[in-house]
């Protein structure tokens, strides 16, 4: 143990003849030499004194540990030889005296230089010494290496900056950080992919970004992160926002971080994209109904065929009408147990297989939406006396849609206000907009919606309101449809009530669309005026084909109905015919060949329209026939309200590239 030999001289007093100190001068001086062997016994400690100046006087055993000089390589020397370059470039030995001097106390944390060179990093606690009068009589200076806490805490740092680098690539969640008053601090490549915001655009900006409905976000926000901030963490599905305006089902988890003193630091917020599952949820329930479903079909179906197979029996009994009515009563005979026989096939089908719907995407206003499913609903609200309140923005609402799917939605919504309210009542209507979405509200004050029912009235085959109106209830299917084409649009549709006769509203969102500039008419485009035209129909289906050549033999039209393609060839010369609707599916020769068979007539090249008809209308059946050269497609059964529109139109028709014009 090294000595203090080198401590200043003390006075002492002194002892009596016989070379004894008097006793109260025994006790501090065996106290003094304690605390002496205390101070030198302290391994782990650098302990040391220094003089007014700054330099060393005192050196216990942990100082020559930690710093590596024995008590005669030091003593005497100044204390800045532990201090860097750097440090005594620029006075730092100095201030810190100058510092415990003025303050009685100086801490500090840096690097400190041992006997052989090396650093290592130290908590440094300077004391200013002072006599009874106050005199400065040097430093007391106690040093500790914290090397491996700082080797432990600069591995936690880069321990964590490994796994917010981790977090930061991991694809498939979006997971962000939340300070404590919800405003997003990190951003990960996930959250990016998901909601589509950069992570400049979405640090700095409130949670409440990713949430639908600009008035409600912030509250729908606060409440997830007031749960998590009250039980720890907090766990929801919902519709969630991305930044072009689409929705998404979403599963949201939101974790409270703590401090260790118990203050709240922020949150974790971990968000996936559950639109596919939510769709197979769905689609697996749609499957546990399909019994019922069918058995509901067959009954609603069969109901009204049986009235009309009566119809036709007493028919069929007088024998005092004309031909063109008994020939109307005879098709109608077949069709119906044509029908009947679908109806005995449906019922033997084991489940339900959905096909795609296509959607034939344009730039569309929904105000006229709005204001065509009004017209195509007036029959309904006229029936019951209801009066509708409409409420539409000065400015376009623009949207990327199909118009007829969307006045499809409208209309069924249109509909269920008016079947479940009460006659002479007033159904509302209104359309809003805001940044990025388009908002349509269908509000009634009828029979309401229980709560626990907000969300199942969606579901394929539920029927809410079959014990309460049980004459109103159909098959189950129309909220369903309503909700499939509002998500193939990338919007979302929910209902609201206060319960039971307490009305409901029911609210489509939709993402907005830049409007396309308006075109001006081309010159020459306008329709002539309707007059008789020479029409052939060919279909080997002879019911289909003289049914349509009678209706537009009573709109005033020549019509002549044939069954092959071989007898329209031999017509076609010497008839002339302005327009030729022509079947598919023909044996022999089919509607394509036939097509080209007809148009190589020196007679019909350039005056007929050839239109298509055909129970198929997918995309990809569609562009066969305008490549094959017909110049409109339409589906069976052709919509009789389109059928004079498209005769009178010709030949100025083409063949439509954005707009339905088929019967379904």
């Amino acid at each position: 143990m090294t000595s203090s030999t080198t401590d200043p001289p003390r006075l002492r007093p002194e002892a009596d003849s016989a070379g004894v100190r008097p006793p109260e001068e025994l006790a501090p001086q065996a106290a003094d030499a304690n605390f002496r062997m205390l101070v030198d016994g302290i391994d782990n400690y650098a302990i040391f004194m220094l003089d007014p100046n700054g330099h060393v006087v005192t050196w216990n055993t942990g100082a020559a540990k930690i710093k590596g000089y024995a008590a005669h390589e030091i003593v005497g020397s100044h204390f800045s030889v532990f201090y860097t370059d750097e440090a005594v470039a620029r006075g730092w030995p100095a201030y810190e005296l100058e510092e415990a001097a003025a303050h009685g106390r100086f801490e500090d944390d840096g690097w400190r230089v041992r006997q052989d060179g090396s650093v290592f990093w130290a908590n440094v606690v300077i004391t200013a010494l002072r006599d009874a009068s106050g005199q400065l009589k040097g430093y007391a200076k106690i040093t500790r290496d914290l090397s491996e806490r700082r080797r432990q805490s600069e591995a936690l740092r880069q321990s964590e900056e490994r796994f917010r680098l981790l977090l930061e690539g991991v694809e498939g969640y979006a997971i962000c950080m939340l300070d404590a008053n919800g405003v997003i601090t990190g951003w990960n490549t996930g959250a990016s992919q998901i909601t589509g915001y950069r992570r400049d655009e979405a640090v700095g900006s409130h949670v409440s970004l990713l949430y639908p409905a600009s008035d409600l976000a912030r509250s729908n926000a606060d409440h997830i992160l007031q749960r998590a901030r009250q039980g720890g963490r907090s766990e929801e599905e919902g519709w969630s926002q991305r930044r072009d305006g689409t929705l998404f089902w979403a599963h949201v988890t939101v974790t409270a971080v703590y401090a260790d003193d118990g203050k709240l630091r922020g949150y974790v917020s971990i968000t996936r994209d559950m639109s596919e599952r939510k769709r197979l949820e769905e689609l697996e329930l749609a499957n546990r109904r399909m019994s019922e479903f069918l058995a509901t079909l067959g009954h609603e179906l069969r109901n009204p065929l049986a009235p009309v197979r009566n119809a036709i029996g007493i028919l069929q009994m007088d024998e005092d009408i004309s031909p063109t009515v008994a020939r109307c009563r005879d098709m109608i005979d077949r069709q119906i147990s044509h029908l009947s026989r679908l109806v005995d096939d449906l019922l033997d089908i084991g489940r339900i297989t959905s096909g795609k719907i296509d959607l034939r995407l344009a730039e569309i206003d929904l105000r006229t939406v709005i204001e065509r499913s009004i017209e195509s609903s007036r029959f309904h609200f006229d029936a019951r006396r209801q009066r509708i309140a409409c409420e539409l923005p000065a400015e376009p609402l623009v949207v990327k849609g199909d118009m007829t799917r969307l006045v499809q939605v409208v209309h069924n919504l249109l509909h269920n206000a008016s079947k479940f309210s009460p006659p002479g009542c007033t159904i509302e209507v209104a359309a809003t907009k805001d940044a990025k979405s388009a908002t349509i509200m269908v509000c009634d004050p009828g029979q309401g919606i229980p709560e626990h029912a907000l969300d199942a009235i969606f579901q394929l085959f539920v029927q809410e309101g079959r014990t309460t109106n049980p004459t109103e209830s159909g098959l189950g299917i129309g909220l369903t449809l309503c909700r499939s084409l509002v998500q193939l649009h990338g919007g979302a549709i929910s209902a609201a009530s206060g319960g039971l006769h307490q009305g409901s509203t029911f609210t489509v969102q939709l993402p907005l669309a830049e409007p396309a500039p308006r075109r001006r008419p081309a010159s020459g485009s306008t329709l002539r005026a309707a007059d008789s035209k020479r029409i052939l129909v060919l279909d080997d289906n002879r019911d289909s084909a003289d049914s349509l050549a009678m209706l537009l033999e009573l709109k005033g039209h020549q019509a002549k109905a044939l069954y092959s393609a071989e007898a329209a060839l031999r017509l076609a010369p010497s008839f002339q015919p302005h327009v030729v609707f022509m079947d598919l599916s023909m044996p022999g020769m089919d509607g394509f060949e036939a097509l080209a068979a007809l148009k190589a007539l020196p007679q019909l090249a350039a005056e007929t329209t050839f239109i298509a008809m055909t129970g198929y209308g997918q995309e990809q059946d569609r562009q066969r026939t305008a490549e094959a050269g017909f110049d409109l497609h339409l589906v069976k059964p052709v919509d009789i309200t389109q059928l004079g529109y498209i005769v009178d139109s010709t030949p100025n028709i083409s063949f439509p590239s954005k707009e339905r014009t088929t019967g379904h």
